[in-house]
């Protein structure tokens, strides 16, 4: 079969996979994707339901398939495993999901060795680093969506507290994609404004605005997403397009993807979430950030919770 490039395999058919794939269609990033699922059917299925949208998009092939039939694919985004439960972190998912990886890594590798390795499964920072371990490739090539989404969300709640748009709004989430992770408050601007001088020329005082309720809301929202409707889907399938265009356009984009950090202040061997240039060779670099004293607490408190996971699960 003719490769069509660019060529982007997704591995788990479930509701992120499939909230992905329609997200892909829609921007008209890949020409050929191909599903993987334990359930051929469903991936089936998908695959034929997907395809009918044809006459509306860029032209894609769509198809289910097994994993010779990824070979020589230019990006592999990993969805699949076990999903979050009511009352579960994220931390609690590791067992069970690093049993998936171990019988999927390896087959990816196999067929599409210099293919850019996606991992959206939780807990995305472990998980990442266990797919970069398993799969013996460059830590450039392995990367997580990391706190991509979180980043998303709390801009998108600073920006409905500030009557702002929320493309106005330059303030990301560092650390563990999880209970862990904390806010950049320092480094966070409204267009060209840093947050301290708005609320300086706001005349308010930082102690009054719900700086703290807004991102307990954003560490908190996957947990009551999932209470109200079960899962959490249809942000990261966006998230994840944007990290594949950023991969697949070579576009240099800067993003809190999770990646693997070597002597990042004072941090190694770990994956975390920190700005990264994202281009088609996966993490062209991760950018060095100056923390003031408490986000560097913070990112040392995040990076010990999940070395920890990481010793417990043998890796």
């Amino acid at each position: 079969m003719q490769k069509l490039s660019p060529k982007v395999c997704i591995v788990g058919c479930g509701n992120v996979g499939m909230r992905y794939a329609y997200s892909m269609i829609i921007s008209g990033v890949a020409r050929e994707m191909i599903l993987i699922d334990y359930n051929k059917k469903k991936a089936e299925g998908e695959a034929m339901d997907l395809s009918h949208g044809a006459p509306f998009v860029s032209p894609v092939k769509i198809y289910a398939g097994d994993y010779p039939d990824t070979a020589n694919s230019d990006l592999v985004v990993i969805t699949a495993g076990r999903g979050q439960k009511q009352g579960e972190t994220r931390i609690d998912l590791i067992k069970g999901n690093a049993e998936i990886f171990k019988s999927i890594v390896p087959q990816i590798v196999k067929y599409s060795p210099k293919a850019i390795i996606l991992v959206a499964t939780n807990p995305v920072d472990i998980l990442s680093y266990i797919t970069y371990k398993i799969s013996g490739k460059p830590s450039n090539e392995v990367i997580g969506s990391g706190t991509v989404l979180d980043t998303a969300r709390f801009r998108y709640l600073i920006s409905t507290q500030l009557n702002v748009d929320s493309r106005n709004i330059h303030a990301s989430i560092f650390g563990e994609h999880g209970d862990s992770e904390f806010p950049m408050w320092s480094k966070a601007i409204i267009g060209d404004v840093l947050f301290k001088d708005y609320f300086k020329d706001a005349n308010k005082e930082s102690g009054k605005h719900p700086l703290k309720k807004i991102f307990e809301d954003v560490r908190d929202s996957a947990y009551e997403i999932i209470e109200k409707k079960g899962e959490t889907s249809y942000g990261i399938g966006l998230a994840l397009t944007k990290i594949s265009k950023a991969i697949l356009k070579d576009q240099n984009s800067v993003l809190p993807v999770s990646s693997l950090l070597e002597d990042y202040c004072g941090i190694s061997n770990t994956y975390l979430s920190v700005p990264a240039i994202v281009n088609k060779y996966g993490i062209r670099q991760v950018m060095k950030v100056d923390f003031d004293e408490q986000e560097l607490k913070s990112f040392k408190n995040s990076a010990a919770k999940v070395k920890e996971v990481i010793r417990a699960s043998g890796f």
